[in-house]
């Protein structure tokens, strides 16, 4: 089994930023992805950006612009920096990690975006 651990989650006045980090526990051959979702109350769980092992990023539409995916193959580590935040980013954003084994998520980290 594969634990990821997520971390930079918080409080934040609209237009500010933050950046999430999520590390596996363990290192892992052959991940074909990284990324992360994020979900609202009553709504469902929707992707931010993800990252393969090429380093070829998607986004989506509401991130792209203002967010940047990244990854540390080194440390089994993925990254999200956020800027320019809204109130309507306020959630829970979830690391996933996608390897041959099979698809793992994190327990989730809060992202609260006051107006």
């Amino acid at each position: 089994q594969v634990q990821l651990v997520e971390s930079g989650g918080g409080l934040v006045h609209a237009g500010g930023s933050l950046r999430l980090s999520c590390a596996a526990s363990r290192i892992i051959d052959s991940i074909h992805l990284m990324g992360w979702y994020r979900q609202s109350p009553g709504k469902e769980r929707e992707l931010v950006a993800g990252i393969t092992s090429g380093d070829n990023a998607d986004y989506a539409d509401f991130a792209k612009g203002r967010s940047t995916i990244s990854r540390d193959n080194a440390k089994n580590t993925v990254y999200l920096q956020m800027n320019s935040l809204k109130p309507e980013d306020t959630g829970t954003y979830y690391c996933t990690l996608v390897h041959p084994g099979g698809q793992y998520w994190g327990q989730g980290t809060q992202v609260t975006v006051s107006s």
